[in-house]
């Protein structure tokens, strides 16, 4: 952990500024903002029209002169000045006011693991932006293992994925840092894309972008599983004509067509283990992965992880908001550094007396 403990407890806020939602914990009040990092914008004022779940409706269905942005892609902040204006909006004046009053205020944010020196920057500037003096960040890995209950502090290994909308990262913890890890480029987002596409060139149809998630639309039983109902009606708009048209799919072909991006997942945690000292990898038999992330919860997904690697694999209670509660931890003090006991040199003339 590159950022002590210490130093988290002076913090007075937390921002997990993700692809899909951002989410904000104030100590002492717990998780006050948990909406879609989503802002419109009227493009002849510069205006802010809405943020969050309200601008996340308007997707698709705005005017020519309101723009939908989304200011952080990939866990990184693109645009800085958006994400500044997103966050005062979802805070509200009565918190913002709260913060003000701080007179140090530190802030502590979630950066992407082995993410490059920019994207580290971007995320500093946009918290300075709101008004904080220091901005300390802690790893993504590390604050969702602490948050979903795994004693990453102790001297065993713990296997952690997180299953974002834009990326999947996995790794092995053991005594407070990372032994191995990896970051692939496929999340939420890109299985939400393999089944518009797979939908669009065997169906010729196109399906609405936010009435609701594709993914549970094609997939309303057990998801990946073969347990599921076999064919699914699905409603959307023909790519021909543009009319209205409802399809009966095959849920066995939309399952091979999600497999496709998974398995760069798989290669992922092949290579984490790969990499994992041989006692680590003793542990993880045991234990087992532990999944958090909104997309954790895809139907199936545990499943086919578990017949994939041949070990347990367990999601966490809360998995969508394991990271900015695992930093609330940090911030509150409720994780504690294990202390080692450092082996006391004997007097040599103790003996003698």
């Amino acid at each position: 952990m590159t950022v002590s403990l210490e130093q988290l407890r002076r913090c007075h806020v937390a921002v997990d500024l993700g692809a899909a939602r951002t989410r904000v914990f104030v100590k002492g009040a717990g998780l006050v903002v948990d909406e879609p990092s989503v802002a419109a914008v009227n493009t002849r004022t510069g205006a802010l029209i809405a943020v969050g779940a309200l601008a996340e409706k308007m997707t698709g269905r705005t005017p020519d002169y309101i723009r939908v942005v989304r200011p952080v892609s990939g866990g990184t902040v693109v645009d800085i000045d958006m994400a500044q204006r997103m966050l005062r909006h979802l805070l509200g004046e009565k918190l913002r006011r709260q913060l003000r009053r701080k007179p140090r205020l530190r802030a502590a944010a979630c950066t992407p693991h082995d993410s490059d020196p920019l994207a580290q920057r971007a995320a500093v500037e946009t918290l300075v932006g709101l008004g904080a003096r220091r901005v300390e960040l802690v790893d993504t890995l590390i604050a969702a293992a602490v948050g979903c209950g795994l004693p990453v502090e102790q001297p065993t290994a713990t296997m952690i994925l997180v299953c974002g909308a834009a990326t999947t990262q996995v790794a092995v913890l053991s005594l407070g840092a990372i032994v191995t890890a990896e970051r692939m480029p496929v999340g939420g987002n890109a299985i939400d894309h393999a089944v518009i596409q797979h939908l669009r060139h065997h169906h010729e149809l196109m399906l609405p972008s936010q009435s609701v998630r594709p993914l549970q639309l094609a997939l309303s039983g057990n998801g990946l599983t073969t347990h599921g109902p076999a064919w699914t009606e699905i409603h959307g708009r023909d790519v021909a004509t543009g009319l209205a048209r409802s399809v009966t799919v095959d849920t066995a072909a939309v399952r091979d067509a999600i497999h496709t991006p998974l398995t760069a997942v798989l290669d992922g945690i092949g290579k984490v283990l790969r990499d994992c000292p041989p006692d680590l990898v003793a542990d993880l038999a045991d234990r087992g992965i532990m999944m958090v992330g909104g997309s954790a919860l895809l139907p199936g997904l545990d499943q086919m992880l578990r017949e994939a690697t041949g070990m347990p694999v367990h999601i966490a209670e809360r998995p969508d908001v394991c990271a900015v509660l695992g930093l609330g931890a940090m911030l509150e003090g409720k994780v504690q550094p294990m202390v080692l006991d450092p082996l006391a040199e004997k007097d040599p003339l103790a003996d003698e007396d």
